[in-house]
């Protein structure tokens, strides 16, 4: 049920979209988009997945996941094949979750993990999207700027809240709440030394600054004249709005946010549409090794139950 709601809020977006973007006009930009930059595009977005795994395999270790670089590698692909080619009841994270749990890690403790590693992510982007917007201020309305510093300074600071969770301790005893003080505890714990809060947000912006540039770089093979700096702001928002999980595989929420973002700046509606579906193709294509080590996985456990 909840995929026909996710397929009828898709489709109902587009629909809006077509509504005021011609179609054939749309075509055409597609059709003219240069290979050379797409290609460029790809190997940054698989360099930024690459690196988000190379990051949770990091947070994994702290917390006392005693797993190879390539487990994490395999497992990040994985999940973005579920989320971006076989969008299901089975996320990218719980994707992920499930390959800890299969090799004897408690799930609660392996949901942990991985959302630990999730918020962390989002660290980054909210810590890229804030530096950006002030060093670059004036780029876009005071208006948007503004509220953009305060989405992402407010998130900062909750992700500075959950560092105190451990101190209540009267969360411990709550039903459901106990959860928070967990977590802060496992946050207090894998952040003692700062060093390594540092890394991973560090980690986290070059995941960040990564996607960002295989976007610059999709935009170019279509003709946007838009500089980088535009699109260090632009773009953050459009994957926060994303987060929320209303459309399939963040089709149609990506396309008119960025349409809504980009028209600040830019007029040509066609070919920012454009450039947001050439990225979502591309990011079905950097998936595409997840499908490898899924196949490769279910062999293995299909060989593992025959004997």
């Amino acid at each position: 049920m909840k995929n026909i709601i996710k397929i009828i809020v898709t489709i109902v977006i587009f629909i809006y979209l077509f509504k005021y973007i011609n179609i054939h006009t749309l075509l055409a930009v597609l059709a003219k988009s240069h290979g050379g930059d797409i290609a460029i595009a790809l190997l940054l977005q698989t360099a930024s997945a690459y690196l988000a795994a190379y990051r949770w395999s990091d947070i994994s270790s702290l917390l006392k996941f005693d797993e190879n670089r390539f487990f994490y590698v395999a497992s990040y692909f994985k999940g973005a094949f579920f989320n971006q080619v076989l969008p299901s009841s089975i996320g990218g994270d719980a994707v992920r979750v499930l390959d800890l749990s299969s090799k004897g890690y408690h799930k609660k403790e392996a949901l942990f993990d991985v959302f630990i590693d999730r918020v962390i992510g989002l660290v980054g982007l909210l810590t890229l999207n804030l530096i950006s917007t002030i060093i670059f201020f004036g780029i876009f309305k005071n208006s948007f700027s503004y509220l953009i510093i305060a989405i992402s300074g407010g998130g900062l600071l909750g992700f500075i809240f959950l560092f105190l969770l451990h101190k209540f301790h009267f969360l411990e005893n709550i039903k459901g709440l106990h959860y928070f003080y967990k977590l802060g505890i496992k946050l207090d714990h894998l952040y003692k030394n700062k060093k390594n809060l540092i890394k991973h947000i560090g980690i986290s912006v070059g995941v960040q600054l990564l996607t960002v540039m295989a976007l610059f770089a999709i935009s170019r093979s279509i003709d946007i004249k838009l500089d980088f700096e535009t699109f260090l702001i632009a773009v953050p928002p459009v994957f926060l709005l994303m987060i929320i999980p209303l459309s399939l595989a963040g089709w149609g929420i990506r396309e008119g946010a960025m349409v809504g973002i980009f028209m600040l700046v830019y007029d040509d509606k066609a070919k920012i549409l454009a450039m947001s579906i050439l990225y979502g193709l591309l990011l079905i294509i950097s998936a595409l090794p997840g499908s490898y080590f899924w196949v490769k996985n279910k062999t293995q456990n299909s060989t593992k139950a025959d004997t």
